[in-house]
């Protein structure tokens, strides 16, 4: 009984609501980097010094953008991109309002994670795929990612348990999810319980993600 009265201020149906919108930040802004990011990790590794296509001005131009938005703390990038969001989604607030921002955080972080991966891959097999007759494409596709899929899965992560952190900050401005309920109970009415069951699953929650990740690298590496 005094298990249960310690928690006396933890409304459980909102626990449970916003882990869900939690989860659903956190997958739909996973998916959306990913697709954003992995395309822009092989284009900055492509272009890169001594690489295919080596292009100083466009790496150069690439990178400067990725640096700028990897410098702006996330909970400033939130405000700023306000306009852009309400534009995307029609609100900046709640799950939808939250996606963008997320979105625009994450990508610049997990192309560089993606280019750092790509790095790693033996030069001998691009030169081996080259000296083959491989177009540029063959080489990405058949050669660099399958070579790097450890380690951009571990990108991938590192970038989900990065997000959860943000979704967590993106309750500051009203996002919803368990970062917004420990901000209007935990913080503000200081509501202890609720702050320490919204802490605890955030910990659950990484650590989960964390043992998925690196049970996939182990699957797919070839070491």
């Amino acid at each position: 009984m005094d298990f249960l009265n310690y928690f006396a201020n933890v409304d459980w149906s909102e626990i449970l609501e916003a882990t869900n919108d939690t989860m659903v930040m956190l997958g739909a802004s996973l998916i959306f980097t990913v697709l954003l990011g992995l395309p822009l990790g092989v284009l900055l590794f492509i272009c890169g010094p001594r690489q295919l296509f080596e292009n100083k001005g466009l790496y150069a131009l690439l990178a400067f953008c990725v640096n700028v938005l990897r410098s702006l703390p996330f909970i400033i990038l939130l405000i700023v991109l306000i306009p852009v969001t309400v534009l995307i989604t029609g609100t900046s607030l709640g799950v939808a309002g939250a996606i963008p921002p997320l979105v625009i955080g994450t990508t610049p972080f997990f192309a560089r994670l993606v280019e750092t991966a790509l790095r790693e891959v033996d030069r001998g097999i691009i030169e081996a795929t080259q000296s083959m007759g491989a177009t540029p494409r063959q080489i990405i596709m058949n050669a660099l990612l399958p070579e790097a899929l450890p380690g951009i899965i571990a990108a991938i992560t590192v970038t989900a348990i990065t997000l959860v952190s943000y979704t967590a900050m993106a309750g500051v401005v009203g996002a919803g999810g368990l970062g917004d309920l420990a901000i209007r109970f935990g913080y503000q009415r200081f509501q202890t319980d609720v702050m320490i069951v919204t802490v605890v699953i955030l910990v659950v929650l990484v650590q989960v993600l964390q043992t998925i990740g690196d049970k996939l690298v182990v699957h797919f590496s070839r070491k």
